[in-house]
């Protein structure tokens, strides 16, 4: 059987008759309305805003409200935007479902047959007997009012059928009519942009075997103008970490809708009699502002029960510390200082395996390289365990060199589809995890490390795109079962190792999606560590993922990704709000350094409660070289929040900023915690208010607001604010 193995979808709680020709699921602020007598089968009328305990009588006049009239020059029975729309059914957009038989029998038009209807959930079932196929729809509003959507095909014909496409399809208000999505590269992942959503579609597709640097992660369509704030918004997200499409359509029939799924390659899905294929989970959020929008996934993803719970540990990476250079002397050195700044976690990066001295030799030789480390891992394991910090370690499992005794022994689990390998990057291939024997080797491989040494992390890299991505010469398209391998292989990772972290990192924020992690513990957000351009990546990945999710360190005053020399205050304030960690060879500072960086830590320790269970704020400014953002405690005694400054303004000082999302009618206590203080130049007068004990109300400061302070472009401050 074919399947996602995404998580399934909750069946609906409480089996019960539909009350009449409309069902209403409500949670968390959300409605979902959906007209069971649509034709050909059911369809959404609303979809956002809570509507309340609508009456039977005004949800039936709601969905007669939507009911199209036919018009001239149009099909004489009108196409409705269903839970599944096929161009048999006068769809003449993207169907939900498209497939063939060998090149016949094409066509497809569902009728429903079943459903099953809870006060959150819904589950359609619909079949086309004479094409041969049954889908089943399951729409969940789940925690914060996060709606989930998945279509599940089954072949109940008696010959093999492809599957082309498979999404699912949410409708949005027609006045949204300005997309925002993400685009970027390496180093600069999730950079936004907009534009109108004119007549036609808006076609985001990644092809990369991973969502990929360049990949959206979010499709999301407003009222012209929307912000973070303000401003009628719903985005999807495809929850999935192979090939994958999202769409934004307006239609000149009156429908604008949000579509998502797996994109599968030629030929990738061929469902046997009786076999059958779930789609991801298309997620989708709305909100008044992308701040609420966001809120609603954060939430989402809160609530299961996998999520991690216990504070997030202060977290040392080695990489731009030695980089290849595996001196014991030196790491323990680096161990050493770490635990004196207070870093709970320790993670030895790349280089530590078999004949691995750069990169580009030893990948898959997942065995201790006892030429570096003739007592193994066991000195730096033990001494990193003694003083008091969990130890972890990095594994690229899905990824291999030829110069390795892995690719000279099994060239047949390379991907391939031709006789030469596809084209190298970072002087490396890609090993086919849906390959049995690849699939056991490396398995065996961590289980066994994992065993031997006393391990609570893993850093899970993955380097490169998917390139011809295929069985072998002349093979099959192989993405979608080299991804549910990926995904068994975490699981069993997990269940073997109860209590095993694992992070999602590939060539830094190229595997972004709730697929990934739905099964892992945090991303790596950015192989960026550059705080300036920190800010933009992180604003857009929080739209979809939990701050405490995204791996975010201090870095080295130099930065190695783009040579910019940075502030500490700068480099920790955008490290803040996140999973705070340090990315820098700490042996080589001074003591003055030392102190500030553990001030650093013992803020960020401070602030994490908020960070994990909070709510992100971020202030709609109309100055570029200003960024206000902050996190308000789920009670809303507390929050922090950091103003930066990343260029010159052209007012100085600058104008009153506000700081919203706290109660109105609470006062509260505004101040200063800026590790090491404010600099401050002679030629500037203290900050009254900074040197006043400050209380204004949450209303006050979310419409007055406060002076920042006087800065240089690339410094940085943190206002702490606590209810009196």
């Amino acid at each position: 059987m074919l399947d996602s193995d995404n998580d399934v979808l909750h069946a609906p709680t409480a089996t019960t008759a539909p009350a009449g020709d409309v069902v209403h699921l409500r949670r968390d602020g959300t409605s979902v309305v959906v007209d069971l007598a649509a034709q050909p089968h059911p369809a959404i009328v609303h979809w956002g805003e809570d509507l309340g305990t609508a009456s039977e009588r005004t949800l039936q006049s709601l969905a007669i409200a939507a009911r199209q009239q036919r018009v001239s020059g149009g099909l004489d029975t009108t196409a409705r935007l269903t839970l599944a729309p096929t161009e048999a059914s006068g769809w003449l957009e993207t169907p939900a479902v498209e497939g063939h038989r060998d090149g016949e029998g094409a066509s497809a038009l569902f009728t429903a047959r079943d459903t099953v209807v809870s006060t959150d959930a819904l589950r359609v079932d619909l079949a086309d007997d004479e094409a041969g196929l049954a889908l089943r729809v399951d729409l969940v509003v789940g925690a914060g009012g996060l709606l989930r959507s998945r279509l599940t095909l089954r072949n109940t014909g008696s010959t093999p059928y492809t599957v082309q496409t498979l999404q699912a399809m949410l409708p949005v208000p027609w006045d949204a009519a300005e997309i925002l999505d993400t685009t970027g590269r390496h180093l600069r992942e999730r950079s936004a942009q907009r534009h109108d959503l004119t007549f036609g579609s808006h076609v985001r597709e990644s092809r990369r075997g991973r969502p990929g640097a360049d990949a959206t992660l979010l499709l999301a369509a407003g009222r012209p103008g929307f912000g973070f704030e303000s401003g009628r918004v719903h985005g999807a997200h495809v929850a999935w970490s192979g090939n994958q499409r999202l769409s934004a359509v307006r239609t000149t029939t009156g429908d604008v809708l949000l579509a998502g799924g797996e994109l599968y390659g030629p030929g990738e899905i061929v469902l046997a009699p009786g076999e059958e294929i779930a789609s991801p989970e298309l997620l989708g959020s709305w909100g008044d502002g992308l701040d609420e929008l966001a809120a609603r996934f954060h939430t989402g993803m809160r609530a299961r029960p996998q999520h991690p719970q216990r504070p997030r540990p202060v977290t040392l990476n080695t990489w731009e510390a030695v980089y290849f250079d595996h001196s014991l002397e030196k790491l323990m050195a680096l161990a050493d200082r770490a635990a004196e700044l207070g870093v709970e976690r320790y993670v030895l990066d790349d280089g530590w395996f078999r004949l691995r001295r750069d990169d580009t030799a030893g990948l898959g030789d997942w065995y201790v390289d006892d030429t570096v480390w003739p007592q193994g891992l066991h000195p730096l394991a033990d001494h990193v365990v003694a003083r008091g910090m969990e130890f972890g370690l990095w594994f690229e499992p899905e990824m291999v060199n030829p110069d390795s005794d892995l690719a000279r022994q099994h060239p047949e689990w390379l991907f391939r589809g031709r006789a030469e390998l596809p084209p190298s990057a970072r002087q490396q291939q890609v090993l086919n995890l849906a390959h049995p024997g690849a699939y056991a080797y490396i398995s065996e491989r961590i289980h066994a490390i994992l065993a031997e040494y006393p391990i609570a992390y893993i850093k899970w890299d993955h380097n490169r795109d998917l390139v011809d991505a295929a069985s072998g010469p002349g093979g099959a398209r192989q993405v979608h079962a080299h991804t549910l391998a990926v995904y068994r292989l975490i699981d069993e990772l997990k269940a073997a190792h109860p209590g095993l972290e694992i992070e999602s990192c590939a060539s830094g924020g190229a595997r972004t999606d709730l697929g990934i992690l739905d099964r892992t513990d945090r991303i790596w957000t950015s192989d960026c560590l550059d705080p300036i351009e920190r800010l933009e990546i992180q604003r857009y990945t929080a739209l979809v993922v939990p701050p405490e999710m995204m791996g975010m360190h201090l870095t080295t005053p130099h930065v190695h990704s783009t040579g910019r020399t940075v502030s500490l205050a700068l480099s920790g304030a955008v490290a803040l709000f996140g999973h705070f960690g340090i990315e820098w060879d700490v042996t080589t500072i001074s003591d003055a350094d030392a102190i500030a960086v553990a001030e650093w830590v013992a803020l960020a320790q401070r602030v994490r409660p908020l960070v994990a269970n909070g709510r992100l704020v971020n202030v709609d400014l109309t100055d570029p070289g200003l960024d206000v953002r902050g996190v308000v405690g789920a009670d809303r005694n507390t929050a922090f929040f950091t103003i930066a400054q990343t260029q010159t303004l052209i007012s100085s000082p600058a104008g009153r900023v506000r700081l919203p999302g706290l109660d109105d009618a609470t006062e509260y206590r505004v101040r200063l915690v800026t590790p090491g203080g404010l600099v401050q130049t002679p030629a500037q007068s203290p900050l009254d208010w900074a040197h006043h004990d400050t209380v204004l109300t949450g209303r006050q400061l979310a419409v007055a607001g406060v002076r920042p302070p006087v800065q240089n472009p690339q410094q940085a401050v943190v206002v702490e604010i606590s209810a009196v």
